[in-house]
């Protein structure tokens, strides 16, 4: 089979499914149809959330499937080919896309129905909020054990989100954590055994209801947080808080609170709201 990212628009929720049946192997197509999904998501503007989950059973994205891989490896290495870090090897459609999600203004969650190492775990990592069923996994970058490393982003994504000494512990001892352990460290929220995809379209709902423009600069700064220049963070934090004042949406939903109509908790789409 040739693995696919099937994409549907739902108004301000979409949504990618990953399959390739029946081990749920990430293969060039997958690839290549997770970037076009990415590109049409981001090119939408009523597009406010995306959920990604797997379409094959207790699997969001096994891990790349080995036989292509093998058998490029056999290729370049018959070929003579070496690497120097000198010459970067360029961005597949891996990179791009998961590039392109972490630099857009949709924000991304992930839903862990199942298994999800390497390249699948990276997809994860890229996404802005993961939500995993209880008891579903194995989750993590065991590449080591194949004297390979993480190679779509994953020992820097990981090391940002856990630090730098459990990154290495699951990326150097090749070892693989369940649900429970994910949450442990902060990688993700629990949901009822086999219910992340509807826990995470629950939440996409709730935050798609939010104001778009809100959404895209909250997302914006959040990646600036480790930013070495964070007098430059903070400078764009204050100017875009005043870019979001002077917004209709803001300005309505201001008024309704200043006139004791709204809470600062009330939804934003709750009756009598704009």
């Amino acid at each position: 089979m040739t693995g696919r990212a099937d994409l549907t628009l739902a108004g301000a929720v979409a949504g990618i499914a990953f399959a390739n049946p029946p081990d749920g192997y990430m293969d060039e197509a997958m690839e290549a149809g997770l970037l076009a999904a990415v590109e049409a998501i981001e090119s939408d503007p009523a597009v406010r959330v995306c959920v990604l989950s797997g379409a094959v059973p207790g699997v969001f994205v096994r891990h790349y499937d080995i036989r292509p891989l093998a058998a490029r490896a056999a290729a370049m290495a018959a070929r003579g080919l070496t690497f120097d870090q000198a010459r970067p090897v360029r961005e597949g459609p891996i990179h791009r896309a998961l590039r392109r999600m972490e630099a857009g203004r949709v924000v991304y969650v992930a839903a862990l129905d199942g298994a999800a190492m390497g390249g699948g775990f990276e997809i994860a990592l890229a996404c802005d909020i993961r939500i995993a069923a209880e008891g579903a996994g194995p989750f993590g970058l065991p590449e080591v054990n194949l004297g390979l490393l993480p190679g779509a982003g994953g020992t820097q994504r990981l090391t940002r989100l856990v630090g730098a000494s459990r990154a290495l512990r699951l990326m150097l001892s090749g070892d693989t954590v369940d649900a429970g352990g994910l949450a442990a460290m902060g990688l993700a929220d629990l949901a009822p055994p086999g219910g992340a995809r509807a826990a995470a379209l629950a939440l996409a709902a709730r935050i798609a209801a939010r104001p778009g423009r809100a959404l895209a600069h909250i997302k914006a700064l959040a990646a600036r947080a480790f930013d070495p220049d964070r007098g430059a963070a903070l400078d764009a934090e204050r100017t875009l808080f005043c870019d979001l004042m002077v917004t209709p949406e803001a300005r309505a939903l201001m008024d309704q609170a200043a006139a004791g109509r709204r809470r600062i908790t009330d939804d934003p789409d709750r009756e009598g709201s704009p």
